[in-house]
């Protein structure tokens, strides 16, 4: 039955089953027997739902079903729910042709996440500067920037959706779980550097949640993970010395394009390392914010981040015969066509 994927599908699209009925031609009631499994629509009245949904008719009978566990969205308090069943729909979305492209693949090559093994003790927040120069030193980093965050997360077995959910800046990140694989959410709507702040706190609580003591704040923890991740401490004394009174602008501009991270985030790396006193670090950023810079940075912004590894996979299991080329334009939500024409590159400019 369709009933559960008809109120996700809606959710998704922000209509109420009053504005879904008139636009596929039957009652609010109607609507509400087809979600509770009352009833069945009938072909045109389910191709019309499709329609307006934005869904392909064989979303509705996928045979794959997905369940979020562990969810912990960071969130502004003023979120209305609505915004959040609607990101939830559309992950849900995502990593059920994500788990459906797993289950067709007999050696999916996506490895399982572990954590990395001999990470120190944490006793105090600057235990977790070396915590992450540790994970750094585990994974082969080196101390240079991290050109590209989602790849490197995903090539660890965490599992990035991309969302493009209306008004999917209100909320700061999500985390959950789907068969034991960690999933982080970031919006599209990002600037770069926001992405790959969160990208790097939803790392901080996967690998310290275990590992903090009892009186740790762990958003403050994971806080200081992110930006001593992003940003090791040896690459800021060099770039910007040990000691300052103050900051230029462009230098942060100019370091926050090296390495990915704000300059809001950066200037509050200065204070952590000590570079600038805390009085220092006040009064500048009091400054930063007069300027009106605490919503928009001034310059160009730090690149987005993108993912293409699902769309590879699907690609590539197609062109191995692991999935039919039917199944692959599903799992995009493309014609088939147009899929047949895209992986011949038809159409596309030398």
């Amino acid at each position: 039955m369709i009933g559960e994927r008809l109120k996700r599908a809606r959710a998704a699209a922000g209509l109420s089953m009053e504005k879904l009925g008139k636009a596929a031609g039957v009652s609010a009631n109607m609507i509400k027997k087809y979600e509770h499994d009352h009833s069945m629509p009938s072909s045109p009245v389910l191709i019309k739902m499709a329609d307006v949904l934005g869904v392909r008719i064989e979303f509705f009978f996928r045979p794959v079903r997905v369940h979020l566990s562990g969810v912990e969205y960071r969130k502004k308090s003023s979120v209305p729910q609505k915004v959040l069943d609607r990101i939830t729909a559309d992950v849900l979305d995502q990593a059920e042709r994500w788990f459906e492209l797993r289950n067709l693949w007999p050696a999916f090559p996506v490895p399982d996440f572990s954590l990395p093994e001999s990470l120190p003790e944490i006793n105090s927040v600057e235990d977790v500067e070396q915590f992450s120069l540790a994970v750094r030193n585990q994974w082969q980093l080196g101390l240079n920037p991290l050109p590209d965050l989602i790849d490197l997360l995903e090539s660890k077995g965490i599992l990035v959706i991309i969302t493009a959910s209306e008004q999917a800046d209100k909320f700061d990140g999500l985390q959950a779980k789907v068969e034991g694989q960690p999933i982080v959410v970031v919006s599209s709507q990002w600037p770069g550097c926001r992405q790959r702040f969160t990208l790097a706190h939803e790392l901080g609580h996967l690998l310290l949640h275990e590992s903090l003591p009892s009186t740790m704040d762990e958003e403050v923890a994971c806080n200081r993970f992110a930006s001593s991740f992003l940003l090791p401490a040896v690459g800021a004394f060099e770039h910007l010395g040990n000691q300052r009174r103050k900051i230029d602008w462009k230098e942060l501009h100019l370091l926050k394009h090296e390495y990915g991270l704000s300059m809001a985030g950066i200037l509050y790396r200065c204070k952590d390392l000590n570079i600038l006193e805390e009085h220092q670090y006040k009064k500048q950023f009091i400054e930063f914010s007069a300027r009106g810079w605490r919503k928009a940075e001034p310059g160009e912004p730090y690149p987005a981040e993108h993912t293409l590894l699902f769309e590879q996979l699907v690609y590539r299991g197609a062109g191995e015969g692991i999935i039919s080329d039917a199944k692959a334009a599903e799992l995009l939500k493309i014609p088939l066509a147009m899929f047949r024409q895209s992986k011949m590159m038809e159409g596309a400019q030398a």
